[in-house]
């Protein structure tokens, strides 16, 4: 049998999952088996996934459910003691599996192991660093303030944990990362690998468009786990949380190609941060954002584009960044 059990849950990913697939099949680590569930395509993604001959790639179809649907139907069929998931646009570097579990080997309390995220663009060019948080043992609290372990394509996870937690949360529609993350907090160590090792791509189409729906379900998780803390948490530790959920989905819309629409977004997300987190207001980066804000509602996209080319020179945006998801 297998140690570890790869999922990856695909729908028209025809554009990135064979790239996906060989970040798999290119680790270091080879005793792992790798489930695909096709979830629906109805574009050449089954063709491209039964075209790539590996006697450890097992190919499942079904009709359209979702990513959390699909996630739990791949574990379903899965036979190793740690599982992984992959979604069909990231990809991994060569060690992941590796590092992470001989982390998870050298920490037998710990259920997870999970490393630090970069962020690349559609087509695979480098954007920017993910948060550099490393966090062991018992995670829970700083976890619910900053979402430091990122994305779905990150953790290595004891098959027997997913199981006893209840796996993904089918009911939500968005944000089942994070809140898988955070029930596995509440009753499990985790463990760091200090260094980059998954590459999220970013689809800046997709996440404007379902800004409200990362906002409803971002909050949702919040106020359960809140609730369902395996220790009292103090009051303003919610609202600290969900003002950095804001003041991070104002940066990434910031950092998206200018867009009027974009920029109205970002407005309301930014005067929902400063209405959870009053102190922004005494900080002159308030002031930069406000800016930037202002030239992507009111210039057009290319004016503004250059626009805020000559204020990154002036302000680097990074600075900005680091105040963001770090809740200074």
């Amino acid at each position: 049998m297998p140690l570890i059990s790869v999922i990856i849950p695909a729908y028209n990913s025809e554009k990135t999952i064979r790239e996906t697939i060989e970040s798999v099949l290119q680790q270091t680590f080879s005793d792992f088996e790798l489930i695909v569930i096709n979830d629906g395509s109805t574009d050449a993604t089954l063709e491209i996934v039964t075209s790539i001959k590996d006697p450890r790639i097992k190919v499942f179809s079904y009709l359209n459910a979702g990513v959390a649907v699909s996630r739990n139907r791949g574990v379903s069929h899965s036979f190793g003691e740690f599982i992984s998931f992959l979604d069909a646009d990231d990809i991994w570097t060569t060690d992941k599996l590796e590092a992470q579990l001989k982390a998870l080997q050298e920490n037998p309390q710990a259920a997870v192991a999970y490393s630090w995220l970069d962020s690349i663009d559609e087509s695979g060019n480098f954007l920017r660093e993910g948060t550099r948080i490393t966090e062991n043992g018992n995670i829970y609290a700083k976890l619910f303030l900053i979402p430091f372990v990122s994305s779905g394509s990150n953790g290595l996870i004891r098959k027997q944990a997913f199981i006893e937690i209840g796996g993904f949360d089918e009911s939500l529609a968005a944000s089942q990362d994070y809140d898988l993350y955070l029930r596995l907090a509440a009753r499990y160590h985790f463990v760091a690998i200090p260094k980059s090792q998954i590459l999220y791509r970013i689809s800046s189409g997709s996440m404007s468009t379902n800004i409200r729906r990362l906002e409803a379900t971002s909050l949702l998780v919040r106020e359960r786990a809140f609730q369902e803390s395996p220790q009292p948490l103090p009051p303003e530790f919610k609202q600290y949380s969900i003002g950095n959920f804001y003041k991070d989905f104002t940066f990434k819309l910031l950092n998206m190609p200018p867009h009027r629409k974009r920029g109205l977004q970002a407005a309301r997300l930014f005067w929902n941060a400063v209405k959870y987190d009053s102190e922004l207001l005494r900080r002159r980066i308030i002031w930069k954002v406000a800016l930037r804000i202002a030239a992507i509602t009111i210039l057009p996209s290319k004016q503004a584009e250059l626009f805020l080319n000559k204020l990154n020179k002036l302000a680097d945006i990074s600075t900005l960044y680091v105040f963001i998801r770090q809740g200074a």
